[in-house]
């Protein structure tokens, strides 16, 4: 008797390229789209590394013809795309009206995905909220008025294109709406207690107000989705949350427990009540009256609304106990090793190195934690200084190809050799794009973009993530399988 042992991931794997609306659209004013909290943070002062805003980005508003004809020449399965809330409902809230441009706009790239053999894969909310709910009440501050507004919205995207898309997310990266736009204030809409980054806001109670806020939005947009839309259009739906693996930096307790500690603050914050029904005990701790309360009722919605588990991450950071972030939970983050030497190769932006171990890890640490299929919704690699190349050497992206080699590799261990089960896997991005607070000096994507004429140029890295798909995914036909005999029984 023998055991087959597959080497390839599912027939049904899903691979594609991904991309968020403000990033790539550009078109801000045109065919009846609102403002979002991006069009004007974007524009002021320091606000982007090189000065430059979202109004042109790579023009996919208009080129997004040409962009499914590189899809489609790259063999994906799927694309993962945003859609912008302001181009929907350019007022954004649950009274104001819906502009019929956006949804057109919206259904024919769909369709046009869909004649390409291409799977949509959509989030609804990549960080563009409408500028008028932010100044009507607050946005994401004002719970009740921003959970009732996000569901409406997302209520005419279902009814719009739910009977196309299959494949919903909420929102994308809970974590960085709330620190990075609430308490760093790093990006839109750039509230802080600094007063020299901001005139208003406070670090020390919105982030927690808005990162609660999302979660419910979330929630009661899934519930909406699983009772009105699900039992007929048959899709799945869920959010998508970043984090990196948390490593401690040596095997002593303290930094251990520092290691899990920067784990509850960066994933389990959002994750353990979606998952699991509760906050992190250490949140609750840290946070105190800091941190909202779910009543019974809402618990009772959040706890279990998501279909799967959305991952986006990107590196590993070795953790140390002390310092005083309280958004890292405490925990000092470095690339360096009790021995001097780096984690690994070390991207354009200073938080990231590459350490594919770090990404099998986190797999078999979400997956025993959450007990959900994991979809790799963002991982990928700033080559440093690509920017600043000529276009021939820049498409030659030996430390992005070498970054996804590792990734691959570890998720296909992850799969076949740990049993952890992932779903999807998207590389951020599609294109070089306006990578928000870095403007467009940081480059993310597998296709070069000459900002200059919007030319598209494949790089090395898109050559080999189609090829190692096509190589590694199980065609159906005939299953590559080696055959092993089972010890101990007689054949």
């Amino acid at each position: 008797m023998s055991s087959i042992v597959s080497t390839k991931l599912p027939t049904d794997f899903i691979w594609g390229f991904a991309t968020a609306s403000f990033q790539i659209e550009g078109s801000t004013n045109i065919d009846g789209r609102g403002k979002s909290i991006w069009d004007d943070f974007s524009k002021q002062p320091g606000k982007t590394l090189d000065g430059r805003d979202g109004d042109v980005a790579t023009d996919s508003y208009r080129f997004w013809r040409e962009d499914i004809s590189l899809l489609a020449q790259y063999g994906v399965k799927s694309y993962r795309f945003s859609i912008s809330w302001s181009r929907i409902i350019p007022l954004g809230g649950r009274n104001d009206p819906v502009n019929p441009k956006g949804i057109q706009f919206y259904s024919n790239l769909i369709d046009a995905l869909l004649e390409n053999g291409i799977i949509p894969f959509v989030t609804l909310y990549h960080w563009d909220l409408p500028q008028v709910l932010h100044d009507r009440y607050g946005g994401w501050l004002n719970r009740s008025e921003i959970v009732q507004d996000y569901v409406r919205y997302a209520k005419v995207c279902f009814e719009a294109f739910g009977d196309r898309v299959k494949h919903w997310l909420t929102m994308n990266e809970p974590w960085c709406i709330s620190i990075l736009g609430y308490g760093r204030g790093v990006f839109a809409p750039g509230r802080s207690s600094d007063r020299e980054r901001s005139p208003e806001g406070d670090s020390s109670t919105e982030p927690w107000i808005v990162g609660h806020s999302v979660i419910l939005s979330h929630a009661y947009a899934v519930k909406l989705y699983r009772e009105e839309f699900k039992p007929t259009q048959k899709g799945e739906i869920g959010v998508t949350l970043n984090g990196d693996w948390a490593m401690p930096y040596d095997d002593s307790p303290q930094n251990m427990e520092a290691a899990q500690n920067a784990l509850d603050v960066a994933i389990g914050w959002f994750a353990d009540p979606i998952y699991l029904g509760r906050y992190p005990d250490y949140m609750k701790q840290m946070l105190r009256d800091r941190l909202p309360e779910f009543t019974p009722e809402e618990l009772a919605v959040v706890k279990r609304s998501s279909d799967f588990y959305g991952m986006n991450t990107y590196t590993t950071n070795l953790c140390r106990a002390g310092g005083d972030d309280e958004f890292q939970g405490f925990v000092e983050h470095t690339f360096i090793r009790p021995d001097g030497t780096q984690l690994g190769t070390q991207a354009h932006c200073a938080w990231l190195q590459d350490y594919p171990q770090g990404f099998r890890d986190l797999l078999n640490y979400l997956w025993k934690r959450y007990k959900l299929p994991i979809y790799v919704t963002e991982n990928g690699f700033a080559v440093k200084d690509e920017n600043s190349k000529p276009i021939e050497e820049a498409l030659q992206d030996h430390d992005r190809v070498n970054y996804f080699k590792g990734a691959t590799a570890a998720m296909k261990a992850a799969v076949l050799e740990d049993g952890v089960d992932v779903r999807a896997y998207f590389p951020w991005s599609f294109l070089d794009n306006f990578e928000w607070a870095d403007g467009y000096s940081t480059r993310f994507g597998v296709t070069y973009v000459d900002y200059e004429t919007q030319k598209r140029y494949p790089k090395e890295s898109a050559k080999f993530l189609v090829k190692w798909f096509g190589d590694n995914i199980d065609s159906g036909e005939k299953p590559p399988t080696q055959t092993i005999p089972v010890q101990g029984r007689k054949t």
